[in-house]
């Protein structure tokens, strides 16, 4: 994703597509996974993409707002930000929860093998 904005940013309009169509799928997922559901509290956003990227979540979750979804813009100027990213009326709460995906793949890796 970095590569994709940086792209983006001098006008790759290819770049551009790749990054739009990912928040698109993003937010079909969100969909589908709300209707199968039911019900939901909460949308947790971590990794690379989730912990760096303020700005791709909100493209992610823009137009869910009927669904109870509604971003707080607020932090989007911060490079890394832990914590809630929806406004307090929102029906969903998000979170940004950093993680150690490295040491999470060991910890299986491990068990695993034992």
């Amino acid at each position: 994703i970095r590569d994709l904005k940086g792209l983006a940013k001098e006008g790759n309009k290819r770049a551009q597509l790749a990054i739009d169509m990912f928040a698109y799928r993003v937010k079909k997922y969100i969909g589908a996974y709300m209707a199968a559901l039911g019900n939901v509290d909460a949308i947790i956003f971590e990794g690379g993409i989730g912990e760096h990227n303020l700005d791709i979540i909100n493209k992610c979750v823009s137009g869910l707002e009927p669904l109870g979804i509604i971003f707080d813009d607020s932090h989007n100027g911060d490079e890394q930000y832990e914590g809630v990213v929806s406004k307090p009326k929102s029906k969903v709460k998000m979170i940004v929860i950093p993680t150690n995906e490295e040491l999470e793949i060991a910890k299986e890796t491990m068990e695993a093998i034992k």
